[in-house]
């Protein structure tokens, strides 16, 4: 059983700030009992001014926000899931990376964004991630104690194919890290998540960022922990906060013993045809 917490957040321009706000969460999310806690997509910041962004961000292995959630996680003895750090990347540009720490402040794994969100939104809102950011090229899927989790961002949950491929490959749980828009969040959230909970019967923790930043940017919020029949086990509304539910791993392999479709995928070609032309036999 594991007694799982997602973190939401509405993280600011300010790193430090960002980091307390989350470690106070996460210590209150601890004395509750959760023993897997993560928290939302861009924990350390949330920043809109590009050439800003790049001046605070830095490498890994020097960025204070991992080493100060490294020595949380030690400290509390639990699984700590930072949804996604902005972090200075090997080449010019970012990269937006979710870390896995293990209870004893080890880096158990890391994921960097595979599918980057560039588009242009109805309400006039403009956002090209890949400006920023360089995307990920590898799907991961780690091994714990806990079970075997996928690791995923935000806008991968549009992209089926790589959560048939973790969950396939042995992934129970999937971790959602975001920062959604309200237009979408409004249209989508809900939806997606459940979808890639039921179509690979999965459990499914999304963490978010939610309501008004102080850059002006608004995020939907709605924290989710989605069974591996579409159930909302838990849900958060817009404001920072904790939401918490128990989950069993083995309710996985329940669901995925009654619609057993990871088994019955089948190679297949395709055929164009235009409308109106002759079939030849």
């Amino acid at each position: 059983m594991i007694r799982a917490a997602l973190i939401q957040l509405r993280s600011g321009r300010d790193m430090a700030r960002n980091v307390a706000e989350a470690a106070a969460l996460i210590r209150e999310a601890a004395a509750q009992g959760a023993d897997f806690i993560t928290t939302p997509e861009m924990t350390n910041i949330l920043e809109p001014d590009r050439p800003r962004l790049r001046s605070l961000a830095r490498p890994e292995a020097e960025d204070a926000s991992v080493a100060a959630f490294s020595a949380l996680a030690r400290e509390l003895g639990l699984w700590l899931n930072i949804g996604s750090l902005a972090l200075r990347g090997d080449a010019e540009k970012l990269v937006n990376r979710s870390l896995l720490f293990a209870p004893d402040g080890s880096i158990a794994a890391r994921y960097d964004k595979i599918h980057l969100f560039d588009v242009d939104l109805p309400t006039g809102e403009s956002l090209r991630e890949s400006h920023a950011y360089a995307g990920g090229a590898e799907a991961v899927l780690v091994e714990t104690p806990k079970g075997p989790i996928g690791l995923t961002i935000c806008y991968d949950m549009r992209f089926a194919h790589l959560y048939r491929m973790l969950a396939q490959a042995g992934a129970k749980l999937f971790t959602v890290p975001s920062a959604f828009t309200v237009p979408t969040g409004q249209a989508h959230w809900h939806v997606l998540l459940r979808a890639r909970a039921i179509e690979t019967g999965s459990f499914v923790l999304a963490a978010a960022q939610g309501g008004t930043h102080e850059s002006g940017r608004q995020t939907y919020g709605h924290s989710l922990i989605v069974s591996p029949w579409g159930e909302v086990l838990a849900e958060a509304g817009i404001e920072p906060g904790i939401v918490i539910a128990d989950i069993d791993l083995a309710q996985a392999d329940v669901a995925r013993a009654r619609i057993p479709s990871l088994l019955h995928d089948r190679a297949v070609t395709l055929t164009a045809l235009k409308a109106g032309s002759a079939i030849v036999t």
